[in-house]
């Protein structure tokens, strides 16, 4: 743990004090995988819900006291994407133009005097941080922070993924690849459309049971099976799944969930976080019909859609406490960090501040 200075909101910026952020398996690509010299030092964390603390000059949409989840995808409202429907990303967010670095060039966080970066423009591995209006939902004051908190990311990355952008019909059959907290809101997304069977894919077979508390009704092993997961499901669907969600972040994987898919009208969409190799395949695959696509926070305008789905939550419409296998305190983030890295827990929340 280190001591860190989080400077006065500024213009147009937000001072939250972070109540219970999770971990997510982003936090560990940064870290382990990825690792990009210009990326630290860095503070991780971008999956928490908190309070306003402070606002800054020009603020007009919070005030101290208020419930909140910072957003990795920021929405201005203004530039020529958010105003379009088509899309969930905005001009003016940290990602543009530096994805690699996974941070914006400027910080309210320094340590002994330099500056500390910050991860994903939301650093929630912090008990304050400061992020620009653009970047914060106002949420429901009923809303339990440790809980809602996984819809900072990996809930509303799986869900949405689903539904808004495979568009998952109702009575189609769904194949999900990987089953974390990303893998298994996508199978509630899937279910929440009206799937009629949802096929959940995993080389952990203590992921089965999981699966099936969100709606899975099949669960495949490609570890089970000699001939490759493509063809096992092709066989069990009689040939090719409607709609196909890549949930762990791997090129084989990607392209082992589009062939997966049905020709004429099958749609594979990827979703799981990785920067490090090239996809690929052959281009017979994708004209006989196919679509390939991608998704990042399951296309949610963040402003707009993370309250709605608080709501979703706190109307029993969208599960969340099912994801939490471990709840810790603060100093206890790195036994957090080596659990995720292992694949032994879904979802682990950190109690950061008290309310």
């Amino acid at each position: 743990m280190e001591e860190i200075e989080v400077a006065p909101p500024q213009a147009n910026e937000v001072r939250i004090k972070i109540v219970a952020s999770a971990v997510c398996h982003s936090d560990l690509y940064h870290l382990f995988e990825s690792m990009h010299k210009d990326g630290f030092p860095t503070v991780l964390g971008h999956e928490a819900a908190g309070i306003v603390e402070s606002v800054g000059p020009g603020v007009t949409e919070f005030q101290p006291g208020d419930k909140v989840i910072p957003l990795f995808i920021s929405q201005c409202r203004e530039c020529r994407f958010c105003k379009s429907p088509k899309t969930n990303q905005c001009e003016k967010g940290w990602a543009s133009g530096r994805h690699n670095v996974m941070s914006p060039a400027d910080s309210r966080l320094t340590c002994k005097g330099k500056k500390v970066l910050q991860f994903m423009g939301t650093s929630t591995f912090s008990e304050y941080t400061v992020v620009n209006q653009m970047a914060v939902a106002k949420i429901d004051p009923a809303a339990p922070l440790d809980k809602v908190c996984l819809l900072g990311c990996g809930i509303c990355t799986g869900y949405g993924a689903a539904v808004n952008t495979a568009k998952v019909e109702p009575g189609s059959t769904c194949a999900v690849f990987g089953l974390g907290a990303v893998g298994l809101a996508a199978v509630m997304g899937c279910k929440a459309a009206g799937a009629k069977r949802i096929i959940a894919v995993d080389i952990n077979p203590e992921k089965s049971e999981k699966a099936k508390v969100f709606g899975a009704t099949d669960f495949v092993n490609p570890k089970d099976h000699s001939k490759p997961i493509s063809q096992v499901l092709s066989a069990m669907t009689g040939g090719g799944v409607d709609f196909s969600l890549e949930c762990v972040g791997n090129v084989g994987v990607m392209r082992s969930a589009l062939e997966s898919c049905v020709v004429g009208w099958g749609v594979s969409v990827i979703v799981g976080w990785t920067d490090l190799e090239d996809f690929s395949a052959r281009p017979l695959q994708l004209m006989a019909g196919r679509t390939w696509k991608g998704s990042v926070f399951g296309g949610f305008k963040g402003r707009d859609s993370v309250p709605q789905m608080v709501k979703a939550y706190l109307d029993k419409k969208v599960k969340l406490d099912e994801f939490i296998t471990h709840n810790m305190t603060f100093d206890h983030i790195n036994d957090a960090i080596e659990l995720m890295k292992h694949g032994k827990c879904i979802r682990t929340v950190l109690s950061v501040s008290p309310q």
